[in-house]
């Protein structure tokens, strides 16, 4: 039998796996401290939206002190290798230009008092960010952990 020719047939099998293997390597793994942040934030975030029928100099520490740990979550993702899509999402939310949490905290802070109507739409639209944060974090592989057997 010739072997030369048996290589060629597992050749392109190595390869496929080869392939597989690196395309389930462009997404970092779970990060449990990332999804328990992202759920963390988005409560303390909604609940402090609900405060923007008050003046803004009455919460702008709280709202220092949020952006502050959304720009900590951001970088946290940045940070991580193959985590680029996560990265995105948490400067999307966080841009102060955008429809996001940075957006909102930029309008009451400028309007100084904001609507219930429009904030009630707000916190829709920025729980839905958050979601989809989570969601994607979720959603990533799990490192899986060796079992070791004790024998017996």
């Amino acid at each position: 039998m010739n072997r030369s020719g048996s290589n060629w047939r597992v050749t392109p099998l190595i390869a496929a796996c080869a392939i597989l293997l690196a395309g389930c390597a462009t997404i970092a793994l779970l990060s449990e401290a990332a999804y328990q942040q992202t759920i963390s934030l988005k409560v303390d975030t909604l609940a402090l939206m609900d405060k923007a029928i008050e003046p803004y100099t009455q919460h702008q520490s709280e709202v220092s002190d949020l952006m502050l740990m959304i720009e900590k979550a951001y970088e946290y993702a940045r940070g991580r290798p193959k985590n680029a899509i996560s990265a995105q999402q948490w400067e999307i939310l966080r841009n102060p230009d955008g429809h996001l949490v940075g957006g909102f905290m930029r309008a009451w802070q400028d309007k100084q008092e904001l609507s219930r109507t429009f904030i009630d739409d707000a916190k829709g639209v920025v729980a839905d960010a958050f979601d989809t944060i989570s969601a994607l974090e979720s959603g990533k592989p799990r490192v899986k952990s060796a079992r070791i057997d004790r024998g017996g």
